[in-house]
Formats: C-alpha cells, sequence, structure tokens
C-alpha cells in the first residue's frame, strides 16, 4: 500500500495546517532538537535526522545558510542502547530543549511507561519559549503527558489510538489522518507519517519547492493522499490497489482535461460502481475529491512559481474560473489563494 501512495503527489485536506508559519519570520529559531532515551525508537529517529539532519548541498546558498541546526538531547548522560541493539550518546542533556526552535520526540518506550517529570519540565519550558513540537508514532504520549495537546486534536498510530484516548481524555485523538498540524504542536501517525508530517514542516517553513528537493532526496512524495483509515481496509487485496497505480500516474498528466468518472472507469477497464469503491479503498478519497486535491496542489506551484491571474491558473489546472479554485483552495488549504501566494511565492 505505502508504495503506491508514494507515487501519488497531492495534498489533502486531513492535513493541511489550520496556520502556516514562514521562514521570513524574524522569529524563526532553526535549531531542531531531537529526544533520544533508552530503547530509542530508531525508525522514527531516523526520520527525523534524514529529513533535518543532513547537509544539503542541493538547496540555493541563501536558503542552506538558514537551514536546520540539528541537535539530538536525552534525559541522561553516557551511552543510550537503542530499539535495535545500537548505541547512542546524545549531543546535550535537556537543556537543549528548552532553547530548540522545534523539539521533536521520535516515539516513546511504551504506551503505558510513565514520563519523567524532568522531562514534562523542559517541554513546557520549551513551549513557553515559542518552540514547535512535533511527535512521531507513539511520541504523542509523551506530549499528552505534558498536558499541552488538552482541548486539541492530534494524532498517533491507528493501534496506539484508544489508549491514548483513554489515558488521555481531554485530548480529541484522531486515528484516521496521518498527522495534525496544530501550528505550535505537531502530531503524526505511524512511524512513515513521520516524514509525511516533517516534510510538510519543511514546507511550513521554507515553501513547496525545497521541501520538494528534500522529498526528491529520499525518494518519497511530498504529499501522500488520504489518510491512516486507509490502511484498515483488509477487504481490498494488494494487487487490486495496484491496479490503479498507473491510472493515478495518467491522471496527474491529465488534470487540465474534463475528467468524468464514467471517463476514469473506462481508463481503469471498470465498470464505474467497481472503480468508485477501488478507488476510495485505494486513495482513501473519492475520484472527484482526488482531482480537486491534485489540481489545488498543481494550483499552489503555479501560485508560488508565476505572477498569473487566478482566472488564469484555475484554467490551467482544471478547476475552470476563478471562483471554482477559490472555493476548492479555501476548503482544502484552509486559506485563500491569495494568501498562499502572499506567504509561499519565492520563498526559496
Amino acid at each position: 500500500m505505502i508504495h503506491l501512495q508514494l507515487a501519488v503527489m497531492t495534498t489533502f485536506n486531513q492535513i493541511m495546517p489550520k496556520t502556516i508559519a514562514h521562514i521570513k519570520d524574524a522569529a524563526f529559531n532553526p535549531r531542531v532538537v531531537a529526544l533520544v532515551y533508552e530503547g530509542l525508537c530508531a525508525f522514527e529517529f531516523a526520520c527525523a535526522a534524514e529529513v533535518f539532519g543532513l547537509a544539503r548541498p542541493e538547496l540555493t546558498a541563501d536558503v542552506a545558510a538558514r537551514w536546520y541546526q540539528f541537535q539530538t538531547a536525552s534525559m541522561s548522560r553516557g551511552a543510550l542502547l537503542g530499539q535495535y541493539g545500537q548505541t547512542m550518546v546524545a549531543d546535550a542533556g535537556l537543556e537543549a530543549i528548552v532553547d530548540a526552535g522545534t523539539v521533536i520526540i521520535p516515539g516513546w518506550q511504551g504506551a503505558n511507561v510513565p514520563v519523567p517529570a524532568v522531562l514534562i519540565k523542559a517541554l513546557h519550558a520549551a513551549h513557553a519559549n515559542g518552540a514547535r513540537i512535533l511527535t512521531i508514532c507513539s511520541g504523542a504520549f509523551v506530549l499528552a503527558a505534558t498536558g499541552l495537546l488538552d482541548g486539541k486534536r492530534a494524532a498517533t498510530h491507528w493501534q496506539y489510538a484508544a489508549a491514548l484516548q483513554a489515558q488521555y481524555p481531554a485530548v480529541r485523538v484522531d486515528d484516521t489522518v496521518l498527522y495534525v498540524d496544530g501550528a505550535q504542536l505537531l502530531t503524526s501517525a505511524g512511524s512513515a507519517a513521520g516524514l509525511d508530517l516533517s516534510l510538510h514542516l519543511v514546507r511550513r517553513d521554507f515553501g513547496a519547492a525545497v521541501a520538494n528537493l528534500v522529498a526528491r532526496r529520499l525518494v518519497v512524495a511530498p504529499h501522500r493522499d488520504g489518510g491512516q483509515a486507509q490502511f484498515l481496509q483488509q477487504s481490498v487485496q494488494k494487487r487490486e490497489r495496484n491496479a490503479l497505480s498507473p491510472l493515478l500516474g495518467k491522471l496527474h498528466t491529465q488534470l487540465k482535461a474534463p475528467l468524468t468518472i464514467e471517463a476514469m472507469a473506462g481508463m481503469a477497464l471498470m465498470s464505474e460502481r467497481s472503480f468508485m469503491r477501488h478507488f476510495k479503498a485505494t486513495t482513501g478519497l473519492t475520484p472527484l475529491d482526488w482531482l480537486s486535491h491534485a489540481r489545488v496542489q498543481w494550483a499552489c506551484e503555479w501560485l508560488e512559481t508565476s505572477n498569473h491571474s487566478i482566472d488564469l491558473i484555475a484554467s490551467e489546472t482544471g478547476l475552470g474560473t476563478g471562483s471554482t479554485l477559490r472555493h476548492h483552495f479555501k476548503k482544502i488549504m484552509k486559506i485563500s489563494p491569495s494568501e498562499y501566494r502572499a506567504r509561499f511565492k519565492a520563498v526559496a
């Protein structure tokens, strides 16, 4: 399922931000600090390190000069034993978290493992200082333990969702999405969703062009369609999901054309009813919703890289008229096209 989703390069409404930061904000702090701990979840940590910790020679000089400064922090000095027997020595203690611009919690020791008071205190201090706190998978339990998520929507792996909700009833747990951007508090689902959220944060900070470069180096898509719910569709066989892969690629090349359910079903060599069922099971979206999201994502690229009018962009991306583009854009991106252009044009 994952390899199919990586082929799809559109965005979707479950994961877009309510508030979008901007790299031109003078308050931007490039210091990214990842928490490491006994039993460290290796893949979750690697996701954070790959996005925020690597040198980026492919970036322009001005962006590279503002790139993230990656560091690790732990609650104790000395070597830590990770999940698969690897050992790690952190760069610093929890004082690094307090001064960070972004704190990453890559998983946790277990859903029922208490969060030490010293860590909770450090996270509160970081939050008070304006740091963004990003969790991957079970890392949501650490953030929930601070109380900062009370009354807020949060994501975690669907296997942990019920436990998280039971332990922290004040948190609004959403087990259907890949991640939730709460501006200063960001939570993601299963391990690979940490990559989705990390790339999303790069997009927030540096714009889509830079996020696309990072994604290309990782050989993943900048966006994945749908949410966690699609991974629970056990009745859909792998061969059936793969059958739509060529179609999804083809649709991306024909977004400007008028595409109907009948036409798409014909391209997939399926009846309309079967096509609708398979498409929703594969992507988490109806065919028409998928088209709207793909076209809006294409419109984003036009808004970031051109001075063309909204009406022209609507025509070129298959959305028809400016009013139609504005309607779908606002619904999906949560901001207007003009506001998006003001925030993201010529960032990179």
